[in-house]
């Protein structure tokens, strides 16, 4: 495959807020990762925000495809799916990343913590609010 790696990505937003993780270049990322060979995105998103937040979700719509420098000349292909929270949301943090938010969602546009969030993240987040989860975009 050519090109460069890619990341599949939860918006999961719940209760008017959107969770979102500190990571150890001290920014703050969407739950997700890198699927294993031959997985399916939407199997390694769930098994990736499980493993990250404890969580299980519901993965809807593909939001977005964007290329991401994650380090000067290290990029990655982040693909961000609209996902649902299953249950009542409480985060168990994995030694992944350094701290967990529920950001309210009026409050995305500013900086989060003094941190900041990369704009494809916040452009992501901002379809699956205009475009809101919907049992039917559930690929069976």
């Amino acid at each position: 495959m050519s090109g460069p790696p890619i990341s599949v990505k939860a918006v999961l937003i719940h209760e008017r807020r959107v969770l979102l993780l500190l990571n150890e270049r001290d920014e703050w990322d969407l739950p997700g990762g890198r699927p294993e060979a031959g997985e399916d995105h939407r199997a390694a998103l769930v098994r990736e925000v499980r493993e990250e937040t404890g969580l299980a979700v519901e993965v809807g719509a593909l939001l977005d495809e964007h290329v991401f420098e994650v380090l000067p000349q290290r990029h990655v292909r982040i693909v961000a799916y609209a996902c649902t929270v299953q249950g009542d949301g409480d985060v168990t943090l994995s030694d992944e990343h350094l701290e967990v938010r529920w950001v309210a969602l009026a409050d995305l546009g500013r900086s989060i913590a003094g941190r900041r969030l990369p704009a494809g993240y916040l452009g992501a987040i901002r379809q699956a609010i205009d475009q809101p989860f919907s049992p039917s975009d559930r690929v069976v």
